[in-house]
């Protein structure tokens, strides 16, 4: 991008240097406005960058500003990680693999590592060639009762429903999902023929609003429900509960968004504002919600039953671990979202204040269905802040199966941070309704670049596995993430999160960090 911006301002300064020479109007036309045309052309032509298509020739403008600011920010601040929202480190990362452009960096890491939360996992002396690790990663999901269990990915595209994502967007999404063999999470806003033109692999999320399985008045369509379970596409069902950007909150499209096309995908009346309902109506217990599973999954001919939630007051969710004891019934996957999460309209003391972080509540989940002995029948899915192959790798230590990233994917299909997610007005069209907008973005290009980007991160996981030694995600453990947690203290996550023994939460006495919850879970 530097060349460009040099090769831009040389070609513009010498053709104003013509103009002045000739001191004609029509030369200075001539040589100015023409190229610029032209250049503008081409903008619009190319299909690899989504800003030059939708604004051409000002979209380079983008590129100039990030060419001059490390020379500028470098005189301000003192490490890479103060960018916001998003590490540029981080950023830089995505945007590399993505496009399958060399990602590796000169002069040792771009961290502070003696600042307090630096983590790291250790490396064996023993290290094994990459050879011998299965670059697929693959974990299978479904239970006893489950008839159609689904082989997934280690990392997957989490949920942003077509609504809140513009239709190319979620094209660009499912076809980089067919691409790699990795699944497409179609978040609560139902399912479209978007979604289905790829034919990439689909967990078919339901909320509180039951989009795309409602009845009239808002309430859940067996039936429908039924006929769009067994579609061959759709490979998991899950409940959303909750999610982690507004908890206990509900899911919102505001009006500008939900146009007819919308509106007829999910059952509602087109330009209004649609605000999910808090809880949902089909179950109001933890016993009503294993039954509600019970019945998804036959309604789907077996396929995997799983629920989404961030976890708040942590006796609810040992409610739910008695409920699967108590009716036999268990979800085949759980999927953890932290209060960290993100979406793109939320209230704010929601997206600061509200719902436990991931890492907390991944390691919470992890050691509940461990102590109530319900470990080896349930996956679990992370869900947050996934851009790197160690993040991976930290989630899979406390307790992940598998993960899904949202931001990670939006960054390798083009966003640009631009914060206009909750307007309309995103100018890569990502999460605009806008057909000028939408148009821009090149869903053969960035179903390529979302497809390059989980091959290289899920590469960058088997090559830390075969640097630590292991042969497969299942092997890692608490034991093998550091955290500096003073200037002269290092911990792994074990003395952090201690473990408990497998079915230590059946009967008395309990461990003790669990000893308050389950005294609250048992009023209930």
């Amino acid at each position: 991008m530097r060349l460009r911006f040099i090769f831009i301002s040389s070609v513009l300064l010498m053709l104003n240097g013509i103009a002045i020479l000739f001191y004609q109007p029509a030369v200075w036309v001539l040589l100015v406005l023409v190229p610029v045309i032209l250049l503008g052309i081409h903008d619009i032509l190319q299909k690899k960058h989504t800003i030059l298509r939708n604004f051409p020739v000002i979209g380079h403008t983008r590129w100039i500003m990030e060419t001059i600011r490390p020379m500028i920010q470098q005189y301000f601040v003192e490490s890479d990680l103060d960018g916001s929202p998003i590490s540029r480190v981080f950023r830089s990362v995505v945007y590399q693999r993505s496009k399958k452009q060399m990602d590796s960096v000169p002069y040792g890491t771009k961290f502070d590592v003696y600042r307090v939360g630096y983590e790291w996992i250790g490396h064996s002396l023993a290290a094994k060639s990459l050879d011998t690790i299965h670059l697929d990663l693959r974990i299978w999901i479904g239970g006893s009762d489950c008839k159609q269990p689904y082989h997934a990915s280690l990392l997957n595209i989490s949920a942003m429903s077509f609504g809140a994502l513009s239709s190319h967007a979620i094209m660009a999404l499912n076809g980089g999902a067919k691409l790699g063999r990795f699944a497409h999470n179609t978040g609560e806003g139902g399912i479209s023929q978007y979604h289905l033109k790829y034919g990439g692999d689909l967990i078919w999320q339901i909320g509180t609003g039951y989009f795309g399985c409602r009845t009239a008045e808002g309430k859940f369509d067996q039936h429908l429900f039924a006929e769009k379970a067994c579609l061959p596409s759709v490979k998991m069902i899950e409940i959303k509960i909750s999610q982690g950007a507004k908890p206990g909150h509900g899911g919102v499209l505001p009006a500008c968004k939900n146009t007819p096309e919308i509106a007829g995908i999910r059952g509602v009346e087109p330009y209004t504002q649609i605000n999910s309902p808090a809880a949902h109506s089909a179950f109001s217990s933890a016993a009503e919600l294993m039954l509600f599973i019970k019945k998804m999954r036959e309604l789907s001919n077996g396929k995997p039953i799983g629920f989404k939630l961030c976890i708040g007051q942590r006796s609810d969710f040992i409610i739910l671990c008695k409920a699967m004891l108590e009716t036999g019934i268990k979800p085949d996957f759980i999927t953890v979202d932290g209060g960290e999460g993100g979406t793109g309209a939320a209230p704010l003391e929601y997206s600061n204040s509200v719902g436990m972080p991931l890492m907390d509540a991944l390691v919470f989940v992890s050691d509940c269905l461990i102590g109530f002995d319900l470990r080896k029948d349930i996956k679990i899915i992370a869900s947050g802040k996934i851009f790197t192959g160690f993040h991976l790798i930290k989630r899979l230590s406390l307790g992940a199966d598998l993960c899904n990233s949202a931001r990670g994917m939006m960054l390798a299909m083009g966003c640009i941070q631009s914060l206009q997610c909750n307007t309309g007005h995103c100018p890569t069209g990502i999460t605009s309704q806008r057909p000028d907008l939408v148009k821009g973005l090149a869903v053969s290009d960035k179903r390529q670049r979302i497809a390059n980007f989980h091959q290289e991160t899920v590469k960058s996981v088997a090559e830390i596995l075969a640097a630590t030694g292991l042969s497969a995600t299942q092997e890692l453990t608490r034991k093998h993430v550091f955290r500096r947690i003073s200037q002269t203290q290092i911990s792994h996550y074990q003395d952090i999160y201690p473990s408990i023994a497998t079915g230590s939460l059946l009967s008395e006495p309990f461990p003790s960090m669990f000893k308050d919850d389950m005294e609250q879970s048992s009023g209930n």
